[in-house]
This record gives structure tokens, sequence and C-alpha cells, in this order.
């Protein structure tokens, strides 16, 4: 198996094949997410967009933390500053903000390997990934509401994901979730035994890399944008995707496989 690994300070990458491994790195922070860490997210996620090489992305963590969220020290250094902090923070949250929708806006999958707690922002990091493997020893938290600091931006992507009394339930009493009940009301998608969760995420993305990377490209950004909208105008928006993608290469190729019994040759086109 071909790979390359290439170390940021704060972030790491491995390309195993069409699948690409970004891995949080600063385990004794507990996978805080520092300025530089939200900053090499959004570059290699840039990156990866424009590299027609990987398929898949699997988003794993170092150390016994996947994320504490935000970097507490790093935002409390600046209430020194004459604001108060008011511009820092703008800032910092509009990145955050910026990063986590460039995961949903990647026109390739994006898959959370949970090994450890992710909490508040590492909480809607996961919830912001399109698939999420999680070890039975991994838990997940919006605890914001217990140092006065309400978890508002992470309430986004957790409230897309789950239903709105769970949120609410995790929002307001900042309790901690077990892998299985984050299973359970659909934070992640499967639980694993601890240590085997990066493998089956690679496994996962694996199975997806096979497939046409141009559909699993227009069926991902269909589904986001189709959840914004009406019912109506979702199949109206829905249907006209369907037709563009039946003109395809890769449709008209993967159907004819299917007719012929025979396994596709996928163009990407």
């Amino acid at each position: 198996m071909n790979a390359s690994v290439r170390t940021a300070s704060v972030l790491l990458r491995e390309d195993l094949d069409h699948i690409a491994v970004l891995t949080l790195n600063r385990p004794d922070a507990r996978n805080s997410l520092s300025e530089a860490l939200i900053a090499a997210l959004t570059e290699s996620l840039a990156a990866l967009a424009a590299d027609p090489r990987i398929r898949a992305v699997v988003l794993a963590a170092n150390g016994p933390a996947f994320s504490a969220g935000h970097d507490m020290k790093e935002m409390t250094a600046r209430r020194s500053d004459a604001d108060r902090g008011r511009a820092y923070y703008k800032q910092l949250m509009d990145a955050c903000s910026t990063m986590m929708q460039a995961i949903v806006h990647l026109p390739k999958p994006v898959i959370a390997a949970v090994q450890g707690p992710a909490s508040a922002a590492g909480c809607q990091l996961v919830a912001s990934c399109d698939l999420a493997v999680a070890s039975s020893a991994a838990k997940f938290a919006t605890p914001g509401v217990n140092i006065g600091l309400f978890c508002s931006t992470p309430m986004v992507a957790l409230s897309r994901n789950v239903p709105r009394k769970a949120a609410m339930e995790m929002l307001l009493t900042g309790d901690m979730v077990s892998a299985e009940d984050a299973q359970r009301i659909g934070v992640i998608n499967r639980v694993v035994a601890p240590g085997a969760e990066r493998d089956e995420a690679v496994k996962l993305a694996r199975q997806i890399a096979s497939k046409s990377a141009l559909t699993v490209k227009i069926g991902k950004e269909a589904f986001y944008r189709q959840l914004e909208m009406t019912l109506a105008d979702a199949y109206r928006y829905t249907s006209e995707v369907m037709v563009e993608n039946m003109l395809a290469r890769d449709a008209e190729e993967g159907i004819g496989a299917f007719i012929e019994k025979r396994t596709p040759s996928w163009e990407d086109r």
C-alpha cells in the first residue's frame, strides 16, 4: 500500500491510496481547536477538494481525546484587549464556522474516527462530518452551559443531526453521552471496540471510494441542499439533479454494467 505522510505541527495527513487521513495532533491540549488547528484544517480541506486522487477523507485524532472544543486558554488571553476580545472572538468563530462548512461543502465524504471524548466544538466537528465511527470508549457533550458559555455554534451541527429534544437535552444539561447513546440519537453511525475506530473508518471510506467520484459529489451536494428546502422545492431540485446525473457518463456506464452483470469502470465524468 502506497502511503505518504506530511506533518504540520498541529495536523497530520496520511494518504492511503485514494483515502486521505487527517489527524488532529495536539494531544497535550486534548486536540482543542486553536487558531492554528482551525487554519490547518481549512487549508487541508481546500487542498483535498482540489486533489483528484483523493476520493474520501477520514478525520482522526491523536491522544486520549478526540477534541475538547475551542482552546479556552487561547481565548481567555484576549480578554485584556481594548474591546475585551470582541473582534478576536468574532474572527475566531467566523473562522471555525467556515472550517465546519468546508467539511459539508467538500465534494468528497468525510468520516470521523472518534477514539475518545468529543465535546463542545469537538462534538460539532464530529456532527459536521458526513459519517462517524466511534470507539465504545468515546463520549460526546456540548457542555458550554456548565461554564456560562452556551454551545451556540456547536448547536448548529448537532441540531441538524439529532432530534430536537435530544439536542436540547445535550445543550441544556451539558452531560456526556455514551457512544451507544450517540449512535441511537444519530450523532454517529457505528460503535466499535476501542482501537478499531480508525481502521473501521478507513474501511468505510474505501467502500465509498469504490463508487463513481462524480456520483458521490453530486449526491453529497444534493443531500445538504435539499435539507434546507420545503418538500415541494426539494422534489423539484432533486428531480433536476437526477436528470443531469442520468446524462453523465458514469450513470450510463453504471446502468449498462448493472444490466450486463459486470463491474462498472468509472470515469468520474
